[in-house]
């Protein structure tokens, strides 16, 4: 982890659909609120620094509401890549970092938009069966292996299934991690590891 000068950050407007990646001085992000408005003039992100947090107000492409959401102000100056998802469809609706992880991020987040009709259609259970498929099946494998654990020391976990990906949870501390399953690069992704670890919440 580094200390930047300035974040970037993105989100892909609901009105449009174009990916809005702005690069913001971190003295200007913290001096009042940040209005990160999309060229079409629909949408915008706001970032507020408060205490010892950073709090988005972020739109969603997926589910047409606003999600607030937060993290410490340390992850937000320092972590190379952030992301923040809607609780509904399980799909990212913001990033935060460096810029080279942040356009990677938002390049694949489009792959998954793509994925995802109009409002009016009728929604799958899943943004793609064949990947959530494919996912599901290497988590199995993984966890035939013995390969799946938390940080907390624990073996015991259960997982659930969301729109465009899995949350595994250990069910010793509650910790959590999601694995996305929107898209082909996310079976690349998972086919390439033996072990999953849950970061537990005390680690």
């Amino acid at each position: 982890m580094s200390q930047e000068k300035t974040r970037f950050l993105s989100y892909i407007c609901p009105h449009c659909r174009q990916s809005v990646i702005v690069e913001r001085d971190i003295f200007a992000l913290s001096a009042s609120t940040a209005h990160i408005k999309c060229p079409c003039g629909k949408s915008e992100l706001t970032v507020d620094f408060l205490d010892n947090r950073v709090e988005l107000t972020v739109p969603c492409l997926y589910c047409g509401h606003e999600h607030k959401v937060s993290c410490p102000s340390r992850a937000f100056l320092r972590e190379r890549a952030l992301a923040f998802s809607c609780s509904a469809s399980g799909l990212d609706c913001c990033y935060v970092g460096e810029e080279g992880p942040v356009y990677a991020a938002t390049s694949r987040l489009e792959q998954a938009i793509d994925k995802v009709g109009p409002k009016s259609e009728e929604k799958a259970m899943f943004l793609d069966e064949i990947v959530m498929h494919e996912v599901l099946s290497e988590i199995r494998d993984i966890a035939a292996r013995g390969g799946i654990s938390c940080a907390c020391g624990s073996k015991k976990w259960t997982f659930q299934l969301n729109y465009s990906s899995v949350d595994l949870i250990c069910t010793e501390c509650g910790a959590e991690m999601r694995i996305p399953a929107a898209t082909a690069d996310d079976i690349d992704d998972i086919c390439c590891k033996t072990k999953l670890l849950i970061h537990g919440k005390d680690a």
